[in-house]
């Protein structure tokens, strides 16, 4: 019986001793497993962040160009903007002067009246709040004073400035204007109703003037 429980011991001894080993060599390969992934994780975050580094100094790089481009742009814009600004300043000037000699034009011929082109300066500022020059159209029929506007479009502050002018006017030749007059192809709404407020005509062509 002793002999025969020994056996058994032994045999128990190196089953364990077996089993043992196998989770040994689990555990081994388990921590070898563990090892290789963490050295890919590693590698592969160093990666990533090589990447993201190239990333960033290429984006830093295309930010860089940027700016030099907008620069580029925004000088260019604004050397275009000048020229065209002052190129629109003449022609703005230029064809608004064009436009009241026609219209002065066809008043004289249709209608067999003078317009008279006064340009006097206002040394107190009662125009435009400061000393300057005051130009303004006079239409002269029959003994009659007609102030008028000719203008290729009014505004608001347009309307409201004519009526400073035709005051202005009128206090100098001591004369009250039998009628005031804006002749434009394009009045605005709110010009519209200041015309109306201030007693002043308003036609949008030259023919429909009653003159």
């Amino acid at each position: 019986m002793i002999s025969t429980s020994w056996a058994d011991f032994e045999v128990k001894c190196q089953q364990s001793l077996e089993t043992e080993d196998r989770f040994t060599r689990m555990l081994d390969e388990l921590r070898r497993d563990r090892e290789e992934q963490t050295r890919k994780w590693e590698e592969q975050n160093r990666k990533w962040e090589e990447q993201k580094q190239e990333d960033r100094r290429k984006e830093d790089k295309w930010n860089q160009r940027f700016d030099e481009m907008h620069k580029e742009i925004m000088a260019q814009a604004v050397k275009h903007e000048r020229s065209i600004g002052a190129l629109g300043s003449r022609w703005g000037l230029q064809s608004e002067r064009a436009f009241r000699d026609a219209l002065a034009a066809i008043l004289e011929g249709s209608f067999g009246v003078q317009v008279i082109n006064v340009n006097e300066f206002d040394d107190r500022g009662e125009v435009f709040g400061h000393p300057d020059r005051v130009e303004i159209d006079v239409i002269i029929k029959n003994g009659l004073m007609i102030i008028c506007e000719l203008k290729s479009s009014v505004d608001k502050s347009a309307m409201y400035t004519f009526e400073r002018k035709a005051r202005f006017y009128e206090k100098r030749r001591g004369r009250k204007a039998n009628r005031l007059m804006v002749i434009s192809p394009m009045i605005d709404d709110r010009a519209r109703e200041v015309g109306d407020k201030l007693g002043i005509e308003m036609y949008f062509d030259s023919v429909d003037a009653p003159t």
